[in-house]
């Protein structure tokens, strides 16, 4: 689930992007004497890279489910960056943007923290098992004297 939301909101960063760059364009304003073309092109650019950061993280999420194994080092991070990022903007969108946008971050935030805790660390699956008992194999021996470890 995390993963599709995570894919159609990389949709809906580059498409809103898309549209601040052309109001930006059309407007033809300088903010503090800086270049229009470069305003636009910094928009664009910033609306690509995070809709590729969320689709990358969306796609990694896809890999993570389809495997059934938790996610790696680099996901992990990936992962809680996306996660702080989404408690940051959801703290400045209710009061920018309203209620509803800053549900939707906190509903993204809590899928990602979800995918992020869902998964345990696993035992890999060449590791024997350790025994409950401390008296096993590597416990004392039954005559007093200590087992070899």
């Amino acid at each position: 689930m995390a993963a599709l939301v995570l894919l159609a909101e990389a949709v809906g960063i580059v498409v809103l992007n898309g549209i601040m760059a052309t109001f930006v364009d059309g407007q033809r304003m300088s903010l503090d004497g800086l270049d229009t073309d470069v305003m636009v092109s910094a928009t664009w650019g910033m609306g690509i890279g995070t809709g590729l950061l969320l689709a990358l993280a969306g796609v990694l999420l896809l890999v993570v489910a389809v495997r059934d194994r938790p996610p790696g080092r680099f996901t992990r991070v990936l992962l809680i960056g996306l996660a702080v990022l989404h408690g940051v903007l959801g703290a400045l969108t209710v009061g920018l943007v309203g209620w509803t946008a800053f549900a939707f971050m906190m509903v993204v935030l809590g899928l990602l923290v979800a995918s992020l805790i869902v998964y345990g660390k696993e035992r890999p699956v060449d590791e024997p098992e350790m025994p409950a008992d401390p008296s096993g194999p590597a416990g004392p021996a039954v005559d007093g004297a200590a087992s070899p470890a």
